[in-house]
C-alpha cells in the first residue's frame, strides 16, 4: 500500500522570509520556489508539496 505522509518543519525567525522548497532541498526533486505566509497561528502549508511549516517562539512584529 502506498501511504502519503506530510512533512512537518519547525521554523524560527531565522528562517523568514519563508519559502518552499528550503535551501536544504536537493535540486532534482524540487518544485518551483514559492513564498509562504504564516497564518495567525504561525502555520503555513506549501501548495506544491503540502509541507506544513510551524513557527516556534515569539512571532515577529509585522510592518505596516
Amino acid at each position: 500500500m502506498n501511504q502519503i505522509t506530510r512533512k512537518h518543519v519547525e521554523i524560527t525567525a531565522h528562517d523568514l522570509p519563508l519559502t518552499c522548497p528550503q535551501q536544504s532541498a536537493t535540486a532534482w526533486n524540487s518544485h518551483p520556489k514559492v513564498a509562504l505566509r504564516l497564518d495567525e497561528h504561525g502555520v503555513a502549508h506549501c501548495p506544491y508539496c503540502s509541507t506544513e511549516y510551524q513557527f516556534k517562539g515569539d512571532m515577529p512584529k509585522g510592518h505596516h
